[in-house]
């Protein structure tokens, strides 16, 4: 079964970090595309950072120069590091990743923008409240 999960989420106060987590089961993110988004009440999902198969990754305007992402291999997670954060970084962080190749499952869609189609795996959400 493919599942993402995603941790770390939590308050903290405007200029502080977080690191976020999806983990994997069932595939490596080490061949296949994924991102994050987050989505904030009462507005569309925003993609926060896409990282690709070759390591390759970019990152939205909104957090550019903020945030660090990485893959640990041996626990097939891969990191959101957010540092500086603003209030406006309060949403739901979501994972996301392209289905491998052979594969032919896929988990409930959290988001319907910013080129959500092309990632069939979701996690479940983790929330982030930036506040004083």
């Amino acid at each position: 079964e493919v599942k993402l999960v995603e941790s770390g989420g939590g308050s903290v106060q405007p200029g502080g970090s977080l690191r976020l987590s999806c983990t994997a089961s069932g595939f490596t993110f080490d061949d296949n595309d994924m991102a994050w988004y987050r989505q904030a009440p009462g507005n569309e999902c925003e993609l926060v950072s896409i990282r690709s198969g070759d390591g390759n990754t970019d990152a939205a305007d909104s957090v550019a120069g903020r945030i660090i992402v990485s893959l640990d291999n041996n626990k097939n997670t891969v990191y959101l590091q957010m540092n500086d954060l603003k209030p406006e970084d309060t949403a739901v962080y979501f994972c996301a990743a392209e289905r491998p190749r052979g594969f032919r499952t896929s988990t409930p869609q959290r988001c319907y923008n910013d080129y959500a189609g092309l990632f069939q795996y979701w996690g479940q959400g983790t929330q982030v409240t930036v506040s004083s």
